[in-house]
């Protein structure tokens, strides 16, 4: 019974001492939530916590001991995050359009416990986080079938925000009309331009009539309010099923790879110290002399950073005068990023790097 008195005891004691490291750990959680909001950051990071849990289990060297710590480890990590989705559940996140725009449906995986808030157009919605009102915005910036989104590309040039992260989202285009619509009864279709490019074949194949919309969850809402069986939308499923529409043919889209890659955009930027699987955005002008950006090319590669994106974009406030859009392997935030940084002003007129993050993830 001695024996018995003095593990409970002892146990009592250690639980006590859990019950205070648990209240410590929980605050630091707090913080480290704090910081994810301001910086747009998600709550789950898969790759970190795997990390996390394989340095600590090694720390048990029994290895019956180490698997029931690995479960304590993976149990205290869903709280952590549960009580981060909490305390996040206040976090505002900006996008275009309506709900089921998939803007919506990128910021609703990113940011699963969030507060989205729609907006009429990407310039409001980027201006919704310059002002305060919301603490990032989710918009697109390239699609894998039209290319780029100028318009997105160059407010963050003009503007001040950061990209703390980006995320491709795979798109799936489909006809959707009221329902009871059949195919031989739709006279026009509509939706975001994107969208009408990436379906042009199949549009072209039916001889339908098409106008332009702002947003395709706007389209499929307009659809609804018009009620006429002439009438369709190209949107997502998630679209069809939240304003009562029925899909009337799946995976118009020509590319059957069809990819839209959306930022994550903030007031401040992020650092998380880890430069292991880094990617770097940065912009900038040369200067009007022969070789510039031949030199600034070099130099990003001298200092030992992959460039897997460049492009030219037209300054609106200078007549064939041209911005650079770049996007580099490598963290710019590291000491080497920062001396390639004043490399590069050696040549560039306007240079500023947006943000080092983890390399794109696919969302799900």
């Amino acid at each position: 019974m001695d024996k018995l008195i003095k593990a409970r005891t002892e146990i009592e004691d250690i639980d006590k001492e859990m019950a205070e490291l648990f209240v410590k750990r929980m605050h630091a959680v707090r913080s480290v939530s704090e910081y994810k909001t301001e910086h747009g950051l998600p709550i789950y990071d898969p790759q970190r916590e795997e990390a996390l849990i394989a340095k600590n289990s090694s720390r048990v060297e029994n290895d019956q001991l180490r698997s029931y710590y690995i479960e304590f480890l993976r149990d205290t990590m869903k709280i952590s995050r549960q009580y981060q989705e909490q305390l996040a559940n206040g976090m505002r996140v900006a996008f275009s359009g309506v709900p089921g725009a998939f803007a919506s449906i990128a910021a609703g995986k990113i940011f699963n416990k969030a507060v989205q808030v729609p907006y009429p157009d990407f310039k409001s919605a980027y201006n919704a986080v310059v002002n305060g009102d919301c603490d990032c915005a989710v918009l697109p910036i390239e699609n894998s079938t039209t290319g780029e989104v100028g318009q997105v590309l160059d407010m963050m040039f003009s503007g001040p925000l950061y990209v703390s992260g980006v995320y491709n989202l795979s798109i799936t285009q489909h006809l959707m009309a009221l329902p009871g619509t059949h195919l031989s009864d739709i006279k026009k279709v509509i939706s975001h331009p994107q969208a009408l490019s990436q379906c042009a074949p199949y549009i072209r194949k039916h001889g339908f009539e098409q106008s332009e919309y702002a947003n395709t969850a706007m389209a499929a809402q307009f659809v609804k309010e018009q009620n006429s069986p002439n009438l369709a939308a190209i949107a997502s499923e998630e679209t069809a099923k939240l304003y009562g529409l029925e899909i009337i043919e799946k995976n118009i889209n020509e590319a059957s790879q069809n990819t839209t890659r959306f930022a994550v955009l903030t007031r401040t930027l992020t650092n998380d110290g880890n430069s292991s699987d880094k990617h770097s955005i940065l912009m900038f002008t040369v200067r009007n002399e022969a070789g510039s950006l031949a030199k600034a090319i070099n130099i990003i590669g001298l200092y030992g950073y992959n460039l897997r994106c460049l492009r030219s974009r037209p300054m609106k406030e200078l007549l064939w005068q041209y911005y650079f859009y770049a996007e580099a392997e490598g963290d710019l935030a590291s000491e080497n990023g920062k001396q390639l940084m004043v490399a590069l002003s050696n040549c560039c007129d306007k240079l500023r790097m947006f943000g080092s993050f983890k390399y794109p993830a696919d969302l799900h």
